[in-house]
């Protein structure tokens, strides 16, 4: 599929870190990797390295929570992949082999030791195809929340297709960057909670977000949209400013099928010589929908089987598990990397 060549608007854009952050010692840097521009956030060498990988329209700051208590064992190394926050966009060139090769270019020239990679999402796929590509780059793997299996097509569109349809909505509603409203995002958007039951956002709760963005927008030209609201959760912000720094391409190439390629994740677990610790947070089946989680426990059985010796852990969680069980998350990617020799 031909895509009209577009810029990031935000490319290499970068702000005064969180007070935590920079008292923790972490910078805010660009890495220029054959062509493309990586953005990350890197702390203080105090340990081994850990690489962050987060989930798709989110950038480094969704583990802005978490990276000071890493901080303290790891020289944490949080990354904007390809397509998202202050790296480079680049239109009709988004897969896995493309997306996955610039995190390893990135270990290798960046990193420069062995890490232990994490990865939330889409992130925790990437982690995966890190660990079958470049082995003696990758001490050990987190898969937090990681749709493995279920995001291989035509699995994703056709049998489980709660995400493929949030995907294609987003490219509907949110695929022209010139003619759009950030909060158009959460229109008419259904989340299952039951078989019967379904949360939905207010119209107008949305349209009163519509104006906080808008406003933000008229104030601060030239930057990542946001909310300046003190009644809305910081979360929101976060959310808001991430839409506005995403490559609708990305979410694209997943809907139209361009981004699978031939990796298997099958043949990725296979391949694994290094340890894998596997979070695995709520889901469940809808009638509708199918599965509305990332995986269920059969593709963590497998997940298991393919790989013996995971370490698997149920998390009482939605999806960004780092968010919401911060505690638990740091204290499971410590043990992981405590089991691995240097």
């Amino acid at each position: 599929m031909d895509v009209v060549p577009y810029d990031n608007p935000f490319l290499r854009y970068t702000e005064p870190l969180p007070e935590r952050l920079h008292a923790a010692g972490f910078t805010h840097r660009f890495a220029d990797l054959d062509g493309v521009t990586l953005s990350h956030v890197r702390g203080p060498a105090n340990g081994p390295p850990l690489v962050l990988v987060p989930a798709q329209m989110a950038t480094w700051r969704t583990y802005a929570p978490v990276m000071p208590a890493l901080a303290e064992r790891f020289e944490v190394v949080a990354v904007d992949v390809r397509g998202h926050g202050s790296s480079s966009w680049t239109p009709g060139r988004y897969d896995w082999d493309t997306v996955g090769g610039d995190l390893a270019l990135l270990l290798e020239r960046v990193v420069q030791r062995p890490a232990v990679v994490a990865g939330n999402s889409s992130g925790g796929v990437l982690a995966l195809w890190l660990a079958a590509h470049v082995p003696d780059r990758v001490r050990a793997v987190a898969l937090e929340d990681a749709p493995v299996f279920s995001v291989e097509m035509p699995r994703f569109r056709d049998r489980d297709r709660f995400v493929y349809e949030g995907l294609e909505r987003f490219v509907r509603v949110l695929g022209d960057r010139e003619h759009r409203r950030l909060a158009d995002y959460f229109r008419g958007q259904v989340l299952p909670v039951s078989e019967r039951r379904v949360k939905r956002m207010p119209d107008w709760f949305v349209d009163v977000l519509d104006r906080a963005v808008r406003d933000h927008e008229r104030r601060h030209p030239g930057q990542p949209s946001g909310v300046d609201a003190w009644w809305l959760p910081g979360a929101m912000d976060d959310l808001i400013r991430s839409l506005s720094m995403f490559d609708p391409d990305f979410a694209r190439a997943f809907v139209d099928g361009r981004f699978y390629g031939d990796f298997s994740h099958e043949a990725a677990l296979r391949a694994l010589t290094c340890p894998l610790l596997l979070l695995h947070g709520r889901w469940h089946r809808s009638e509708r929908f199918g599965l509305v989680g990332a995986l269920d426990d059969d593709d963590a059985r497998r997940i298991r089987e393919l790989v013996p010796g995971t370490v698997y852990r149920r998390v009482d969680a939605n999806h960004v598990l780092h968010r919401y069980r911060p505690r638990e998350y740091v204290r499971e990617v410590v043990e992981l990397a405590s089991g691995v020799p240097a």
